[in-house]
């Protein structure tokens, strides 16, 4: 590819950044992986990605056993927490598993990501994925676990989710008004083991949404 080119897509990319100013993810759409573990990401999604004039972003573990696509900013934020932490001996499983998986990349001509296997193994990730934006982050789930959280959810099957009480906690938090806090559900997590217990309050303390169980590498430290 030509510079002409190169700048070309660069003020492209600097364009889209201005468009999606205030931008957060939402929706929900099914994927699917190639022989290669490339898939398309949504346009939309793309552009939610832009800063500084590029679409570069990080693939990692996120919350109950998805993978998430972190936008740079929302990394440094999760490293500027986390490194208020990183002498306190119960996280470091956690951290040590969390950044040396981390995966900086982009998208190709077309659209597609590519997924490292290490990931796709944490996460349970076979051919079919759900691609699924959350606020200020696009979450990776294998299809049949997100068909099956969905569905237990909306049916009211799962004793640790409940539409009515999760929808009113957090419509809760939009009241201008302090909210006392609710009373610690027992933590279900779904990675297995010591691991369990060794991942910080900013991922701990969410409710996860997946049964499925990930065991953290035996020669970790």
């Amino acid at each position: 590819m030509d510079c002409a080119n190169n700048d070309w897509i660069a003020n492209m990319w600097e364009n889209v950044e201005m468009k999606m100013s205030g931008f957060f993810f939402t929706g929900a759409e099914n994927a699917k992986l190639d022989e290669k573990g490339r898939f398309v990401l949504p346009q939309e999604m793309r552009y939610g990605l832009v800063e500084d004039g590029k679409c570069e972003f990080v693939i990692g573990l996120g919350l109950g056993g998805c993978l998430a696509i972190y936008r740079k900013q929302a990394i440094e934020k999760i490293v500027e927490k986390f490194r208020k932490m990183q002498h306190v001996a119960q996280y470091q499983k956690f951290f040590t598993l969390f950044f040396s998986t981390l995966h900086p990349t982009k998208c190709d001509n077309v659209g597609r990501v590519s997924l490292p296997s290490i990931l796709k193994t944490a996460a349970g990730i076979g051919k079919e994925i759900v691609v699924a934006g959350v606020m200020d982050k696009i979450e990776l789930w294998p299809k049949e676990v997100y068909e099956r959280n969905l569905r237990d959810l909306l049916e009211g099957k799962s004793a640790d989710m409940d539409l009515a009480k999760m929808a009113e906690e957090a419509f809760a938090l939009l009241s201008e008004e302090p909210v006392a806090a609710a009373p610690t559900p027992s933590h279900h997590s779904s990675y297995s083991g010591d691991f369990a217990h060794a991942c910080p309050p900013y991922f701990a303390s969410q409710q996860p949404h997946s049964s499925r169980s990930v065991k953290a590498p035996a020669d970790l430290p």
